[in-house]
């Protein structure tokens, strides 16, 4: 029997996979695994997954309807049509938004998938996309698959973390064709008014882009509600705003949210989910119902939680003397470094001197530079311990 000789591997990743950098939480979650595996008590701040449990009347919804033999079939593209009403009721009670069900509000596998797939409803090469920095990957990312060209908008909180657009050099203007969005925002937790919306949608119109706004943490507040940029007249000709039930409800592993926005955006997203995806399990979807039509009293109790983690983990590096903003909304915390490590350096000591798992802000963006994200996603006495490992850094 003749020997198998092992011969060189001739598969090549394409350029668009080999230009992107590791995905930064996989990496994160590399080194924790490690951790772990070496027996240490590790306290994972690192990745924003909630850590208590679904709703239970949420969870009930799925158990019975994954019994209707009919919801085991495929699902339909566009979503279940009793799913879409409930999230055109949700609209109108939560921003006083009127949807048409049919043309404007579009089921998706989570947000993320969506707002992937959106640059290429959008973009042609050579377009331009404007995209913030620091932001969540897979602006960049999904910009880049379709063809575009990144133009970074620097965060800073010399201007509440919202992107600088009167700084945008004309012949910039004149080769956009996307503007990514996300308030609240991740990673800094700051929020944007209706008047910013406002100011954005008049620059859309005027420079012929479309906006898409993240809302992933739209429910993840802690004083005034944030807005809804389609809460701007006009706005529906020019936005497509991506809602999650991940972070609303506890809800990141059953893959559920919805795109809302004009007719047109919507169905040009529509067309490219069609040719990547067969839509939602349907009995997810009857559980997704169930969830928005009980928004009022399943999201508030989520809310008053992080808040109360929120105030734990903030008043108590303060006492440490470290210099931290208490985040309007969403359930991160964005960190000043102190001293001169770098936000990986810096991340690197935490991890390894106090068993800490947290994220280095250049993993955002090279604007992200010089901070620390933290998700509040572990429980009060745990955010303690947490606090009192900070301390063990001499910085």
């Amino acid at each position: 029997m003749p020997l198998l000789v092992a011969m060189p591997s001739t598969f090549t990743k394409s350029q668009r996979l080999q230009q992107l950098p590791p995905y930064l939480f996989a990496e994160i979650d590399k080194k924790k695994k490690a951790a772990l595996a070496a027996g240490r008590d590790v306290i994972n701040l690192g990745v924003g997954d909630p850590d208590t449990p679904t709703p239970e009347p949420v969870i009930r919804s799925l158990q019975a309807a994954v019994e209707n033999p009919a919801y085991h079939q495929y699902a339909l593209d566009q979503g279940a049509p009793e799913l879409r009403q409930s999230i055109a009721e949700f609209f109108r009670r939560r921003y006083r938004v009127d949807l048409d069900p049919a043309t404007e509000i579009l089921p998706t596998i989570g947000s993320k998938e969506s707002i992937a797939h959106f640059p290429l409803a959008v973009l042609n090469p050579g377009d331009i996309g404007l995209v913030p920095d620091p932001c969540y990957p897979v602006y960049r990312s999904s910009t880049q698959f379709a063809g575009g060209e990144v133009y970074a908008l620097p965060l800073t909180a010399e201007n509440d973390y919202l992107p600088d657009l009167d700084s945008i050099p004309s012949d910039v203007w004149g080769r956009a064709r996307l503007l990514f969005l996300n308030y609240p925002n991740n990673p800094t937790g700051a929020t944007a008014d209706l008047a910013y919306f406002e100011k954005v949608v008049a620059l859309a119109r005027r420079h012929n882009l479309v906006v898409a706004q993240d809302a992933a943490y739209n429910e993840m507040y802690y004083e005034t509600p944030p807005p809804s940029i389609l809460e701007i007249p006009g706005a529906k000709e020019v936005a497509i705003e991506f809602h999650s039930l991940s972070k609303t409800f506890n809800m990141t592993g059953w893959r559920v949210g919805f795109a809302v926005g004009g007719a047109a955006p919507i169905a040009a997203l529509a067309q490219v989910k069609a040719n990547t995806d067969s839509g939602i399990f349907t009995a997810i979807q009857m559980a997704a119902r169930t969830a928005l039509d009980q928004y009022e009293t399943l999201t508030p109790p989520l809310r008053a939680m992080y808040r109360r983690r929120r105030d734990v983990f903030v008043e108590g590096l303060r006492t440490l003397g470290w210099d931290v903003p208490t985040p309007r909304a969403t359930f991160y915390v964005w960190i000043p470094t102190p001293g001169r490590a770098s936000s990986i350096e810096l991340c690197g000591r935490l991890l390894e001197e106090a068993d800490v798992v947290t994220t280095p802000g250049v993993g955002f963006g090279p604007s992200g530079e010089g901070y620390l994200r933290v998700a509040l996603t572990v429980a009060e006495d745990r955010l303690r311990e947490a606090v009192s490992r900070f301390a063990r850094l001499k910085i």
